[in-house]
């Protein structure tokens, strides 16, 4: 008969769990970014940067977390928005550029600027704990994107094109800025620079809506990247509360479900399926249920194996109709996760 662990088992279990994930608050970096952020108005939270085994850099907490507490609450001051680029170096070039830039590129060019400054940016704690590339398929080599399946693959290329045309729809707009260097505005805003400041705006902002400024385009300005607060990882079955507070000026977070002691805290960026957390993240979630199966038309893979006779008679019906083909596949030959919604685009 198999013993039960009982209390002591579970704790020794957790432990060894624990002991896998590595507390990374003792970081240099860590350590100067919390002082930064101490120093605009930032008060201690139970958070801790940590390292975990399966999703890596995360946040972890130090006390037990019920439902409707406080995660974390960023003031203002500590967010990153176009209203800071506004109020630098930056802000006579943008409101006399014409046509306005869009608040994206207004923030694209702060950040790339700001890390060419190094020690001279205000900003360089945050921008020290940044990654130096991300794992969207704008960085991948265009020999693995062409193994993606085919809708894919199409939204990577697509993907890869808009951040071309970013570039070099701009290029004026960066020469514009040559007062501000010694040397050309183009070696320092490149498209390897403006690609890295794109993919950290996509992947890192929270929403945080602004007031239509004329010296910008007509696109939304709803960007604001938080320090320390974008090191939450996203998890799908996660509930929270997440909003700009008007009345205290802060970026709050709040949980709806709970955490014990030392667990990683979660947020959730959306109902996202794994095919656009990939594209729009660089990652894939595990058990995701938002996950779907998109197929194009000529083509349909279908787990029929998995799918009670009624669903699978009315989806085999919706597909033909759409004059897709049928090949029908064992469940030895596909996982389960593909069964759970089939996505016709």
């Amino acid at each position: 008969m198999k013993k039960k662990k009982g209390r002591t088992g579970r704790r020794r279990t957790r432990k060894r769990m624990e002991v896998s994930a590595v507390n990374q608050s003792c970081d240099i970096r860590y350590v100067q970014l919390r002082k930064w952020l101490k120093n605009r108005g930032f008060r201690e939270s139970q958070l801790r940067a940590v390292h975990f085994p399966d999703t890596g850099r995360g946040l972890m907490t130090t006390h037990l977390l019920q439902p409707g507490d406080l995660i974390i609450s960023l003031p203002e001051s500590c967010l990153l928005t176009t209203d800071t680029v506004l109020e630098s170096y930056l802000g006579n070039y943008i409101r006399r550029w014409c046509p306005p830039v869009s608040p994206m590129l207004a923030l694209c060019t702060f950040l790339v600027t700001e890390r060419y400054a190094g020690d001279r940016s205000l900003w360089k704690p945050y921008l020290d704990v940044l990654p130096s590339s991300y794992d969207c398929p704008v960085y991948w080599d265009p020999e693995i994107v062409t193994l993606l399946p085919e809708p894919v693959r199409q939204k990577a290329e697509q993907q890869r094109s808009i951040v071309q045309e970013f570039y070099s729809s701009h290029v004026l707009f960066f020469r514009s800025l040559q007062s501000l260097f010694r040397e050309n505005p183009e070696s320092i805003l490149s498209y390897d620079a403006m690609r890295w400041a794109w993919c950290t705006v996509n992947t890192r902002t929270v929403y945080m809506k602004h007031a239509q400024r004329d010296c910008f385009s007509s696109e939304q300005d709803v960007y604001a990247l938080a320090p320390f607060l974008d090191l939450l990882n996203h998890s799908p079955g996660v509930q929270v509360e997440a909003a700009f507070n008007d009345e205290i000026r802060r970026y709050e977070i709040r949980t709806k479900v709970q955490y014990r002691k030392y667990d990683q805290v979660f947020i959730c960026y959306g109902p996202h399926d794994n095919h656009r957390l990939l594209l729009e993240y660089g990652f894939v979630a595990a058990n995701n249920p938002h996950q779907s199966v998109y197929v194009t038309t000529g083509k349909c893979m279908l787990g029929l194996d998995f799918l009670p006779k009624k669903k699978t008679t009315r989806r085999v019906d919706l597909i033909k109709a759409r004059d897709f083909k049928i090949l029908k596949f064992s469940c030895t030959h596909f996982p389960q996760s593909l069964a759970n919604a089939v996505k016709l685009c």
